[in-house]
This record gives C-alpha cells, structure tokens and sequence, in this order.
C-alpha cells in the first residue's frame, strides 16, 4: 500500500528547478532513501513534504488525501514528522523533557485543566510519562533522562532527536541527513534504529549522503540528479544504474 504519493511535483526558485516534475511513492512500512549529489533537491523535495514549501505545480498525497497547499502543523497533525539536517534539540531541557515536548500533538488538556490539575490531565501526564522513558529506552537513553540535552555526545543527540519525533506517534518519519557527523559505530546502531521504527509500523522516508547506511537500511532508492528522479529501486539495481553512476562519478549522461 502507497502511504505517500508524490505527482509530477515541481518547485522552482527563480530560474532554478529545484524539484523538476518528480514521482515518488513511498510505500506503508518500509525505509525509503532519497539520495542524490549536493544540489540535487533532497531537501527541497522534504520541504514540499512537509509543508515548509509549496510546489508550483503537482501533488502530493498522504494516506489518499491532498495535502499539497496545508502548512506544516497541519502535515504534522496528519501524521508527518520530520527531523533536520542540523540536530534542533531543547538543549536546556533534560532528555526525558525532550521527548515529553514531543508528546503535544496527542495531548488534549488545556489552561484551566493544566491550572485545576483534572483527572484527565493527571493521566495524560502519567501516558506522556511512560511513552517518554519507553522511546528513551528504544533510542538506548534510558539511563540519562535527567541529563541536558546539551551534555550528550552528537549521536546521542541524534537519537534523541529521532526519539522526540517519535512521540508524536507519526506514520511517516522524516529523517534528513540522520547520520551527518556520526562515527562508524553511531552510523551502524542509527540504522539499526531505523530498521527498528519500520519494524514497529512507522513509515521512513530518509535523505543520507553515507551509502553504506543507505544500502544497508532501505528497501527502495529513489535518486535525484539536477531535480530530477534519474532512478528508482531496491539497493541493488541502483546501485548498478548507469545514470546513477554518471551523476555521482560526476561523468555526463548517455
């Protein structure tokens, strides 16, 4: 089953085609990778996604329905959930606090309910609670809620990142460059993680530079090249593609 569906999506700045008439469908359960050069549109094409830009013309399709001109709290609120390229943490909250920060999109208690302590507000506390410390342990941070997010080492920030995005139960994560400065070793336990999130029902759609990563992770690669979609598929044809090759060998195209 298709969860997202991009139609001849387009974005320009000016003269430049940032996304030139793209089709990508991301199927329900899986890890998709969109992996491109620098200046290929990955992050332009996340944008549209969700809902940070507008395309100038096609569509994009979330669980069959149009959300190509909503903003993104609304994306959010429909179950897309992004992470950026530079780590974007509370960094003078705690760990466990993060991820409690995640949990607003499913809570209902207002002012006068926060202010006259409900019951309804008591329990939604004590959910939000247990949610927070699970995905602490399921990130492997379970034993520094306390912590400031600004103490932990980059890739622990990476993780708790991606933990915080989780709390807001999406069906689609979005994950834009999660390995970006991670060791060997952070690299091969994120992508553990994310095999992990697919295998508890999310959909991934992820953006990388580090192949081995991707390779290893995805079950379908979808290859931007100027803009344009020049591949599609699982690991092993792309990796074999001739444009794909050309694009990233920097060679000219038949």
């Amino acid at each position: 089953m298709t969860l997202l569906s991009l139609q001849a999506v387009t974005r320009r700045f000016g003269g430049l085609v940032a996304v030139d008439a793209v089709d990508l469908d991301v199927a329900e359960g899986g890890v998709t990778a969109v992996i491109g050069p620098n200046g290929a549109g990955k992050t332009t094409l996340f944008n549209l996604v969700s809902g940070f830009q507008t395309p100038d013309s096609g569509r994009i399709l979330f669980a069959g329905e149009d959300i190509t001109a909503r903003p993104p709290e609304a994306i959010a609120t429909a179950g897309i959930v992004r992470t950026f390229q530079l780590v974007q943490l509370f960094q003078n909250l705690s760990v466990l606090e993060n991820i409690k920060v995640g949990c607003h999109l499913h809570t209902q208690g207002g002012l006068w309910s926060a202010l006259l302590r409900t019951r309804r507000t008591r329990r939604e506390e004590q959910e939000v609670e247990a949610r927070a410390r699970e995905l602490l342990q399921f990130v492997g941070l379970e034993a520094a809620p306390e912590t400031e997010a600004s103490a932990l080492a980059y890739g622990q920030q990476r993780l708790l990142e991606i933990a915080r995005s989780l709390a807001a139960r999406p069906r689609l994560l979005l994950l834009d460059e999660p390995a970006a400065g991670l060791s060997a070793d952070e690299t091969k336990r994120l992508s553990g993680a994310i095999r992990a999130i697919a295998g508890r029902g999310t959909t991934v759609l992820l953006i990388e530079h580090d192949m081995k990563l991707v390779m290893n992770t995805a079950d379908t690669i979808a290859v931007l090249d100027f803009g344009r979609k020049i591949a599609e598929g699982p690991p092993a044809m792309v990796r074999e593609s001739p444009p794909v090759i050309a694009a990233y060998l920097g060679v000219g195209h038949a």
